[in-house]
Order: C-alpha cells, then structure tokens, then sequence
C-alpha cells in the first residue's frame, strides 16, 4: 500500500477554509488546473467528493465537515513542528544528560560543572558513566549525549569534536619517593618499577617507544586500566605513573609530580557528540557549559 500524501493535507484545509477552488489556488500560488488536480487527488484519496457545486459555490460534504474539524488541528501542529525552536527557557528545563569521560573529569571538572548547571538550569540532571573505550557506538546509539576524550582512529567521522585544551604527560610518585630529589634524568627515570596504564591491557605504550629510541627500558611492574587505579597505586609504593597532568590535578593532590625526562607528545582533549544533538538548544548550552568549566570560567 502506497503512503498517502501528506501535502494533501495542507491542500484540503485551504480548500474547506476558502469553499473556492480558485480562491484555494490563489493562497497556495497554485494554477486553478493544479488545485483542481489537488482536489481530484483529494477526492481518490478520501473516497468522498468533499466539495460539491451548490449554485455558483462549493459547499462540503458531510465527510468533509467531519475531516474540517481534525485537518485544522493536524496542519497548525506540523507547522509547530517545523518553526525554528523557542527561545531556552533554562530555569523550566526539565531533562538528564549523560557525560562519558575518563576518570579524572568528574574528579577535576565534575563540581564546578554540577554547580553552573544547578544555578543556571536546577531541573537539569547529569549523569557521569566511566569511558572504557573510545568506541562511538553510544553516542550514536544515543546513551551517551557528550563525552571527552582524545579523538582517535576509532572515533567515529560521524562525531563532531571540539578541542577543550591541550594536557602534557608528568611523571607522578609518592611524597618522599627517591625520584622527588634531585635531578631526573631519562636514566634514573627508566631505572625504576612502571605502572602502565592500558585500557587494552597493552604491554607497552608511548613511553616504551621513546625511551628505547634513547637506548633504554623500563620495568612495567603492573598493568591498569585507568589514570586512578595508576595513581592509588604510586600513593601507596614506589611504583611510577605516567598520566595527563590537567586531567588528573585532583587525583594527584599530595603526590610528587614532575617532568618526564623524555619527550612525549602532547594531547589534546576533546569534547565529543553525535552530529544530531548540533542544533538542539539544551544540548547547545551544556557543551558551553562544559567548555566554560575546563576553560576555568566555571563557578
């Protein structure tokens, strides 16, 4: 069965309002011919004349009376649908959002982002879940509306991707570690135990990749999925971490950081959202939101 016309629609209801084939042709900058044709169309479509010539007029049907009452209502809705959003009304806004981000965000970010959003929009809920990959799949599927991250091979070329700010890698101990004295050089550096942070459960990672470039190795005494779990661990021995060091300021409060000794390069952390979300005004004032918190413009 063939899906009905839905212009028809618009077609029927200036012609019930006009009682006029001429008359509808005019408002709609329609030919009489192709309003005729319309209401031909019309007449098929319904199984009813709708309009039948009474002296020198149009009168409607009994049936066309009937569909006057709902055709109105159904054109005015779908003309609603279709204009351009209101204005955000950010004090009756009523909606939860979910964030997908690596830990360290909500730790770092996570206050001053919940207090703008509870000065600015108290009925907006967030919703923190941890990020164990960078697959796209949630924020297409829509379970995820915003996410930080490093955009990489595996990011979605649907996903649009704004950069929030660049990070370094530092090198992080416990307080009183041997490596919070003194010079560190690539050597001492490479001397000690690692803790190797590795979603993947890799064995390796940038770091072993410029160290051997210098000629030398490091001891990866323990593999870990997340920048927390790597720096509970150096709180507590005499283990190193390697971690971002603006995504983890809060996490490494107490604990000794310093330069690497060696040159990795610098990342760049993204905002992240699925391009359907673009133009939605909610959606639009959260991603500010967010921009203005890790750019310290926050509460």
């Amino acid at each position: 069965m063939s899906r009905p016309d839905l212009n028809l629609l618009v077609t029927l209801d200036v012609l019930l309002a006009e009682g006029s084939v001429a008359r509808g042709a005019r408002r709609l900058k329609l030919s009489p011919s192709a309003m005729s044709r319309a209401l031909a169309r019309l007449r098929e479509a319904t199984g009813d004349p709708l309009l039948v010539r009474a002296g020198r007029g149009l009168v409607p049907t009994p049936r066309a009376v009937e569909l006057g009452t709902q055709v109105g209502r159904l054109v005015n809705e779908a003309e609603a649908l279709l204009r351009p959003a209101e204005r955000l009304d950010l004090t009756r806004l009523n909606r939860s959002f979910t964030l997908r981000n690596s830990d360290g965000f909500v730790e770092n970010f996570g206050l001053a982002l919940l207090a703008r959003v509870a000065e600015e929009a108290p009925g907006v809920q967030l919703r923190f879940v941890p990020k164990p990959d960078k697959d796209s799949g949630p924020m297409r599927e829509g379970t995820v509306d915003l996410e930080t991250g490093v955009v990489g091979g595996s990011t979605g070329p649907e996903v649009r991707a704004q950069a929030l700010f660049r990070d370094r890698f530092v090198g992080v101990v416990r307080a009183g570690h041997p490596l919070s004295e003194g010079k560190i050089s690539a050597t001492r550096f490479a001397a000690g135990r690692h803790i190797l942070i590795s979603r993947r459960g890799l064995d390796r990672g940038p770091v072993d990749d410029t160290l051997e470039l210098a000629g030398l190795t490091r001891t990866i005494a323990t593999v870990v999925g997340g920048f927390a779990e790597a720096l509970a661990l150096a709180r507590g021995s005499d283990l190193i971490a390697t971690v971002p060091e603006r995504y983890t300021g809060t996490l490494r409060e107490g604990l000794f950081s310093f330069a690497l000794p060696v040159k990795l390069a610098p990342l760049t952390i993204s905002l992240l959202w699925h391009p359907r979300l673009d133009a939605d005004p909610a959606h639009r004032w959260l991603r500010g939101i967010v921009r203005d918190v890790c750019d310290g413009r926050g509460a």
